[in-house]
């Protein structure tokens, strides 16, 4: 397995959920944040005090965007051909094998990978017996 290249420190800005406002009042309002729309909306008018609105300025860096904290990048993986489009990438992608794939083609992909030294994320998932 190889490591990953070296990058800046990956620094999120928020990693709290944005939450719409006065999900916690009603029930049928759901959590999952919509832009609030009315004429007198403290929230949109960004009222001190108020909860955060998504906006452009909590983006991630560039060049740490997506990257798991061992520095990689995921790329989904459904059979051994896809594990060797990963040889000359090692050290910026890791094989994710899809939730769809069976513990037999698992190990062959797990096999494949050990050989390339691409890193697989979830290598254990589905391959271990119970005992």
């Amino acid at each position: 397995m190889a490591l990953a290249k070296k990058h800046v420190p990956i620094v999120k800005k928020r990693t709290k959920r944005f939450v719409r406002h006065q999900s916690d009042r009603y029930k049928c309002v759901a959590p999952n944040w919509r832009k609030p729309k009315g004429i007198d909306n403290r929230v949109r008018r960004r009222f001190k005090g108020q909860i955060a609105m998504p906006s452009i300025g909590y983006g991630s860096n560039k060049k740490t965007r997506h990257m798991m904290p061992s520095g990689h990048k995921a790329f989904l993986v459904h059979n051994i051909n896809d594990v060797d489009l990963l040889l000359m990438h090692n050290k910026t992608f890791a094989a994710e094998i899809g939730h769809a794939v069976s513990s037999r083609k698992r190990v062959d992909i797990i096999a494949r990978a050990k050989q390339l030294g691409v890193k697989v994320t979830n290598a254990k998932a589905r391959v271990t017996t119970e005992v």
